[in-house]
């Protein structure tokens, strides 16, 4: 992915709200589930890392991403971005 394909990923996750949170629960079956399940619906989602996680928002990052295979747009504080391009019904184009 390159910086410009990030970058407007990036604006169009900005007015987007969190859907899923990750607790004190880490990251487990039923989070990847969700975000699969999110990404294949909307290719563009928002997670949050509660403060009371044993992970921190990078380390959820990583974990999350290699287990759904979807790509990290954004790791900003407790909050990440996540995109995956939905092959059947694609919603964003990337240029």
């Amino acid at each position: 992915m390159t910086s410009k394909q990030r970058a407007y990923l990036r604006g169009l996750a900005n007015p987007l709200d969190t859907i899923l949170q990750v607790g004190k629960g880490g990251v487990n079956e039923n989070v990847i589930k969700q975000v699969d399940d999110a990404l294949t619906a909307r290719e563009l989602i928002k997670i949050r890392v509660l403060e009371n996680s044993l992970y921190t928002a990078k380390e959820a990052a990583e974990e999350i991403a290699e287990s759904c295979r979807c790509e990290v747009v954004q790791i900003l504080g407790s909050r990440i971005t996540l995109y995956r391009r939905n092959l059947k019904d694609p919603k964003i184009v990337l240029e």
